[in-house]
């Protein structure tokens, strides 16, 4: 029987019905291109019961919801299927224990653009197409270039000049034509449609291509399956049957919004086939200096104002008419609740360190978008303490080295302008080696943290988590020497024979509390004048903060404080 019997593609502005063609990309009856894919749900929830647990664990085991079913063992590449990590040490920093982050860097290409082109490559292969056309900011290239390799299939990788040139020698690596256009990214777009209009080839318009949101919401389905695995099923109140988890929160760096809208689409599937109870509220975040969603969800209006000139080191990002997709964005966050909230430059290549340094995960700026509106949102009280939280860690670059390719990879497409050629600002790098450069000078305000002004730190506490915790923040920022002891007694023993420059003390330990370490510490002329940071998780009487009062530099509340609270305590001892 036909693969397709259980799907047809309904116009989202006139409601017509047809059957799935993926040549087709405008509605035969109105002329639109807004479509969607729909399902014969009970029939996909009765198989998903039976056949899913015996199915491995990839993006294809959702091949009922998907418009390509059976995809030649010649063209995945084990897409799909990435890890759900939870961010233990993140969530002891942040006061949210729940935090979990959807590793998307392990997939082929190394971000979440790789499930967009494996089941867009997989359709166009199925209906005899062999050249296509896609602008990009660099990860869609990349996703497009390997499938189309595998595929045998000539992509024709349209991408603005400030894309980082380590992404275009990638796409180029894979045998795609790289066409560099010294514009914005929504002129790039532009150019890439009229390239294809002019050739007749097939052209990926990102939220509008019915592939592209079929294979995001797979993103959805994994979460919520693993969440499950992890936590353990829920329980239909009414039914008793049991039920797949869902986040309370989903967080995703946005450009032109196709990611999140098709993860949205996929939990209200799961919904309507009786799998979840409920879909998470979800945040978007965008770099400020490209936020047209987050200016027009601040005036609550449901149409975005374009920004004509992006201002961002993180091009990736850059897409300055997000179109329609806000608008479907903007009434799917007015339905299940969320939020749009904009991060400078200097918060996401903060964020980027954090998770290095906390969690062992690099990632791309883009990503660390996402992760800096996570801090964002918690501070904001919007994040509470006990929310589960997934975060969309897209993607991860992937350098290769210009001597691999050899001359002639790229050919230059400059767009004139008013003044004449548009040209890259002053504060741009003009090299990968200066960018890098930048973006370390971005973060010059932790650097005051200096070991060589602050070389010994004492942290007491007698959870060995703790101490992990507070070791990792400062050793973040440099080689400090971090001593430790989990108990009073020894605790003040340390601090007598090695005179730390700062001591992190903890109240509520064993032996000796951290009220009488402090005294004792006080009393004694050699260690009376050390600067000592309480940090506890203890609710302080009026009598219990006098014994405090003038003894120490700060009180750290355990579980509701940031990596840069305690750093910004730390500096003003050095001030």
């Amino acid at each position: 029987m036909d693969n397709f019997q259980h799907l047809q593609i309904r116009c989202l502005d006139c409601g017509h019905l047809t059957d799935y063609r993926p040549i087709e990309i405008q509605c035969p009856a109105c002329g639109s291109m807004w479509r969607e894919a729909v399902y014969n749900y009970p029939h996909v929830a009765e198989k998903w019961r039976l056949d899913l647990p015996n199915r491995p664990f990839n993006l294809w085991r959702y091949k009922e919801l998907l418009p390509s079913q059976t995809p030649s063992p010649y063209i995945t590449l084990g897409e799909g299927g990435t890890p759900l990590i939870h961010a233990v040490n993140l969530g002891m920093m942040l006061g949210v224990q729940g935090i979990y982050i959807k590793d998307e860097r392990q997939g082929p290409t190394r971000s979440f653009k790789d499930r967009q082109a494996s089941v867009t490559i997989a359709a166009i292969k199925d209906a005899g197409i062999t050249e296509i056309v896609a602008a990009s900011t660099g990860n869609v290239a990349i996703a497009y270039s390997a499938y189309a390799a595998r595929a045998g299939i000539k992509l024709w990788g349209f991408v603005t000049s400030l894309v980082p040139a380590v992404k275009m020698r990638e796409i180029a690596l894979y045998g795609s034509q790289v066409i560099k256009v010294t514009g914005s990214y929504d002129q790039t777009k532009k150019i890439a449609a009229e390239f294809a209009a002019q050739r007749g080839l097939y052209q990926d318009m990102g939220s509008r291509t019915i592939t592209a949101i079929e294979a995001m919401k797979t993103i959805a389905f994994e979460i919520a399956e693993q969440l499950t695995r992890q936590l353990g099923p829920k329980t239909h109140p009414e039914t008793g049957k049991p039920l797949w988890r869902t986040p309370d929160w989903y967080i995703q760096a946005v450009s032109g919004g196709m990611g999140p809208l098709g993860v949205m689409k996929g939990f209200a599937e799961l919904q309507r086939m009786g799998l979840i109870d409920h879909i998470p509220a979800f945040a978007a975040i965008q770099a400020a200096g490209c936020q047209p969603m987050v200016t027009a969800w601040k005036a609550d209006q449901p149409e975005a104002t374009p920004v004509e000139s992006p201002n961002t080191y993180i091009e990736t990002l850059a897409t300055g008419s997000p179109g329609r997709t806000y608008t479907m964005l903007y009434h799917w966050a007015k339905r299940v609740g969320g939020t749009f909230e904009a991060v400078s430059d200097d918060e996401a290549f903060r964020a980027m360190h954090v998770l290095a340094k906390m969690e062992g995960i690099s990632m791309e700026p883009a990503a660390g978008v996402a992760f800096a509106g996570l801090f964002k949102l918690i501070r904001a009280g919007i994040i509470k303490p006990g929310d589960v939280v997934v975060v969309n860690c897209t993607g991860h670059t992937m350098p290769t080295e210009p001597i691999v390719l050899g001359e002639g990879w790229a050919r230059n497409v400059i767009i004139p302008s008013k003044t004449g050629l548009l040209k890259q600002p002053e504060t741009q790098p003009q090299s990968d080696k200066d960018k890098g450069a930048t973006e370390d000078g971005l973060l010059a305000a932790l650097d005051q943290v200096a070991p060589e002004r602050f070389p010994r730190i004492a942290i007491v506490d007698d959870t060995a988590e703790a101490r992990r915790l507070v070791r990792r923040i400062l050793q973040s920022q440099g080689d400090f020497e971090i001593l430790e002891a989990d108990n009073g007694r020894d605790a003040l023993e340390l601090i007598r024979t090695s005179k730390p420059d700062l001591v992190v003390l903890d109240l509520m330990m064993p032996e000796m509390d951290g009220f009488t370490v402090l005294e004792k510490l006080k009393e004694d002329p050699q260690t009376a004048q050390i600067p000592v940071i309480v940090s506890t998780a203890k609710i302080l009487t009026p009598r219990e903060k006098a014994r405090l009062q003038g003894r120490i530099q700060a009180l750290m509340q355990k579980g509701n404080f940031m990596s840069d609270d305690f750093l910004n305590e730390v500096r003003s001892i050095l001030d």
